[in-house]
Formats: C-alpha cells, sequence, structure tokens
C-alpha cells in the first residue's frame, strides 16, 4: 500500500521508526495515544513494519465491505492461530473449516436454542449473587473483573459444553483461566520482534506456555470425551451441534482436532469479552450516580425493588436502558479493540490511497468509536447515545464492537443477554461502593478489562431504598426520586 500520503505520528526515528510513546504491556491504548490526533486515517512504522490505522467511519464502512476486503489474519492473530489453528475466530474466510463450522454452529445461536440457555444462564448468574451476597455481610469488596470473568466463564462452560468450572467454589481462577491469561498474554507480546530485547522478558517462556496450551487441550478432550461416552447430557448445545450435525448441504462433519479448537476459542472468546464488558459497565456506571439511578429504575419497575426476582427470556429485551450502558461501555472501551481487513483486489481506499491485492488496514475500534465528526464530546460516558432511533443518525458503521459483516462474532445475541441479565440482578439486588480513590486503568492482553477495580455490594433494603444512588466514595449517598428517574428511561420502541 502506498503510504507516502498517509498522516504518521510525529518524532519518526530512523531504522526504529515510530516506537516513541509505545509501550509493549498497553499496545492498544500506545497506539490511541500516538494516532489520535492524525485523523481517520494513519500509518506507524515500526522497524520495517507499516501499520495502517483506520478510525474514520466512513472508511471503515468501506473497509466493512465485504464484496471488496475480507478478514485478515496475518497481523495480530498467528499466535493464537498456533494454539488453535483454523477454528472460527483465526480461520481465514476461505479456509473450508470456517464455513463448516459457521454453518453447523449457527443453529446454536438461534432464540430457539437462546430460550434454553435463559435458564442456565440465570443459574450461573446468582452464583454470583451469592458470592456477593457473602461479601455484602461481611463488608468485603469485590473484584469486578475476576468475577464477571468467573461469572462469564461458567455461562460458557455450562451452556455450550455441558462442563462446570466451578467457578464460583473456589477463590482462585480455575487452572484452565490461569492457563488461558498466561497463554493470552504470551500471544499478545509474542507480535513483538523476536529481537527485541524485552522480548524474552515480557512474553516469558515459551517452555510455560507449551505446558499452559496442553492443559486447556487436556481439559477440553476430558469434557469431549465425557460427551462421547454419554457421560455427559446428549444435548444440542456448541458440542452437541459438533459431535451430532453433519452440514446440511455436504454432508461434512468437524473433525476431532478442529472440535477441541473450536471449544478452546469459544471458551476464550465467549468468556472474556463479555466479562470485560460487564466490568467497564459497572465501572461507568459507578461514576455516574444519574445513569446508574435511571438504569436501576428501568429495572425496579420490572422486577420490583431489591426482591428476588425471576426474570424471563423476555424481560431481559425491555431492559432497554441498561443494554444502552452495555453499548455506550462497549463504545468507549470495546473488548475487542479491532480488526484487520485486506483488500481481495486492487481498489482505492477513500477514493485516494491504492490497496493492493493482499494490502490490509486495521480498525482500531477505540479510535472509531471516537471519530470526532460522528460522536460529540466522544470521551463522555453517555448511554443516550443508544436511545431508540438514534442509530439512525450516525454511519452505520462507526459502532462495530463485534466485528463486521460475515465475519461479525457469531455469539453477539447470546453475550448481549447474558450481560443484560447479569448487570440487571446485579443493579436490583444492591448498591454498589467504588474506592473513592480508584482511576480507571486498563489491562490488555487479546481482549481490555479494568485493572484493580473492586466495589463494596451493599444489600438493598427494599422500597426504603427505593431510587437511592451512592456516590463513589460516600455512604451516604444522594437521593433520586424512583418515580421522576422512570419517566426518563428508554419507551417501548426498539433499540
Amino acid at each position: 500500500m502506498d503510504t507516502t500520503a498517509i498522516p504518521h505520528p510525529p518524532r519518526r526515528l530512523p531504522v526504529l521508526g515510530d516506537v516513541l510513546g509505545m509501550n509493549p504491556r498497553t499496545p492498544v491504548q500506545s497506539v490511541l495515544g500516538q494516532v489520535r490526533d492524525l485523523g481517520p486515517i494513519s500509518v506507524r512504522k515500526v522497524f520495517a513494519s507499516e501499520i495502517v490505522t483506520v478510525g474514520g467511519a466512513d472508511l471503515a464502512a468501506e473497509l466493512s465491505d465485504d464484496t471488496r476486503f475480507a478478514k485478515y489474519v496475518g497481523f495480530h492473530l498467528p499466535p493464537l492461530r498456533r494454539i488453535v489453528g483454523d477454528a472460527l475466530f483465526t480461520a481465514e474466510t476461505d479456509e473450508p473449516n470456517w464455513q463448516l463450522a459457521h454453518d453447523i454452529l449457527t443453529p446454536a445461536f438461534t432464540r430457539e436454542a437462546m430460550l434454553g440457555y435463559h435458564t442456565i444462564m440465570l443459574e450461573v448468574a446468582r452464583d454470583l449473587l451469592t458470592r456477593w451476597d457473602t461479601a455484602a455481610e461481611r463488608g468485603q469488596r469485590v473484584d469486578v473483573a475476576t468475577d464477571m470473568t468467573r461469572l462469564t466463564l461458567e455461562t460458557i462452560g455450562r451452556t455450550g459444553f455441558g462442563y462446570r468450572f466451578a467457578s464460583f467454589d473456589r477463590d482462585r481462577p480455575h487452572p484452565f483461566v490461569t492457563a488461558m491469561t498466561r497463554t493470552l498474554r504470551y500471544a499478545n507480546l509474542s507480535l513483538l520482534p523476536p529481537w527485541v530485547p524485552l522480548r524474552r522478558v515480557l512474553v516469558g517462556s515459551a517452555r510455560q506456555n507449551r505446558a499452559d496450551v496442553a492443559l486447556m487441550e487436556h481439559i477440553v478432550d476430558e469434557v469431549v470425551q465425557a460427551r462421547r461416552a454419554g457421560a455427559a447430557p446428549a444435548t444440542l448445545d456448541l458440542l452437541g451441534q459438533m459431535l451430532a450435525t453433519a452440514h446440511p448441504d455436504t454432508g461434512d462433519r468437524l473433525d476431532a482436532i478442529n472440535i477441541r479448537r473450536q471449544v478452546i476459542t469459544f471458551i476464550i472468546a465467549g468468556h472474556e469479552t463479555t466479562s470485560g464488558a460487564l466490568s467497564f459497565a459497572l465501572y461507568y456506571l459507578t461514576s455516574d450516580p444519574h445513569a446508574l439511578a435511571r438504569a436501576r429504575a428501568e429495572v425496579d419497575a420490572l422486577w420490583g425493588d431489591g426482591e428476588d426476582p425471576e426474570p424471563t427470556f423476555s424481560d431481559i429485551s425491555k431492559l432497554r436502558y441498561v443494554r444502552a450502558v452495555l453499548d455506550e461501555a462497549l463504545r468507549l472501551w470495546p473488548t475487542a479493540p479491532g480488526y484487520v481487513r485486506a483488500a481481495r483486489t486492487d481498489t482505492m481506499l477513500g477514493g485516494r490511497y491504492a490497496m493492493n491485492q493482499g494490502d490490509w488496514a486495521l480498525v482500531l475500534l477505540p479510535l472509531l468509536h471516537r471519530d470526532p465528526l460522528v460522536w460529540s464530546d466522544p470521551d463522555r460516558f453517555d448511554p443516550g447515545r443508544f436511545a431508540p432511533g438514534q442509530a439512525k443518525t450516525r454511519p452505520p458503521h462507526a459502532y462495530k464492537p463485534f466485528g463486521t459483516g460475515q465475519r461479525a462474532c457469531i455469539g453477539r445475541q447470546f453475550a448481549l443477554h447474558e450481560a443484560v441479565l447479569a448487570l440487571g440482578l446485579v443493579l436490583n439486588r444492591y448498591d454498589l461502593i467504588p474506592d473513592d480513590d480508584y482511576r480507571l486503568q486498563i489491562a490488555e492482553s487479546l481482549t481490555l478489562k479494568p485493572r484493580g477495580f473492586r466495589l463494596l455490594p451493599r444489600r438493598r433494603n427494599g422500597l426504603s431504598r427505593r431510587g437511592r444512588v451512592i456516590e463513589r466514595g460516600e455512604a451516604g449517598g444522594v437521593e433520586e426520586p424512583a418515580k421522576a428517574a422512570a419517566v426518563t428511561v428508554f419507551g417501548d420502541e426498539p433499540a
């Protein structure tokens, strides 16, 4: 790609390129800081490599055109591909196993399938509430990202594969999580050139990485073997679909190795991103008493105030403001922070940048979601951006937290249903008190989530606490009448 007309960060160094301001532990935040003021497209040079980054909605819309561009896995996914091969997330679109797995697994995300998952999601959410009830009784703070990881890992394990990680029965993470966390960190930092001196120190041991991958594969193999042997229920969840279903047209089936890879992929992708989204949503809500009051008023209007509700599947779509909170949190910090698109043929991007077949560009979502031509005051948390009808007022490709086109996240509705259910139950049950001196810090692996964010949950006392919001660092809180707040929650128009 001819990058001569594309702006680049200032202070480019000979040989090294645009390394000033880069932090290998926080690459997404580093890039955002380097290129945010450069406009809708920029290029960074890192040694001999050039990385074209897009953050303008118009250019992102072009890159989202599946007739001109396709997903490219060769930039940031090779380390993960070495673990899960041609699974859904890491396969090239023209690889046979991508289409085969996509077509076999799509029925596992229909509305009918989601109806079956709802009961299990509710069961897991109540496990989280039990853990937080104990913390509330003891006056203990909870690590939000850790507990949201417990929630989402247990949800995908039970709904997708009939496997219990027993995440809430232990204080330490499940061995799979420990191995997975190290593996993702290894994969992320392995993108550094091998001759960079800090790489070996930051990445860690290749031997440890092989052991971590072997442990994850062993756990997954045990789950699959139990299902094959009839030791686990034969249901048409994700694992059941892969074991029992052939392609409707070709009759082909996924082989054992690919099934293992798909399971690992779904466990990683099915919980890491959702746990981050919930954590960011709780951070922003507890930083914004007005938004918290509106979200709680909506939940209380549906389920009562501080009770132990029995949410139905159809209830979740009624929590439109809660959903808007999640959408706005994902706008500010999309937990899967970008995707890469490559030209199918020689083409022009934006009518001015020549791209040859195979040339690629990174769509950096925290940049796209802050495009000043689309989002006013883009750093401000404002769930009202996702009020009914608002999507029609902005370009259709300005908000892409689940990817784009045929390669968009297959589990999007699963993740949103799970997240809205859990967030609604937490808001209904607790007053949430953050550390008064906490400032948002973001941990990066292949996903983003808050680091060190803790809350003190306190059980609400029914009607006497209606509408009460506890501000940051203040146990007394401020009063907002529920009736006034309820008037301002979103109405019946679909979001």
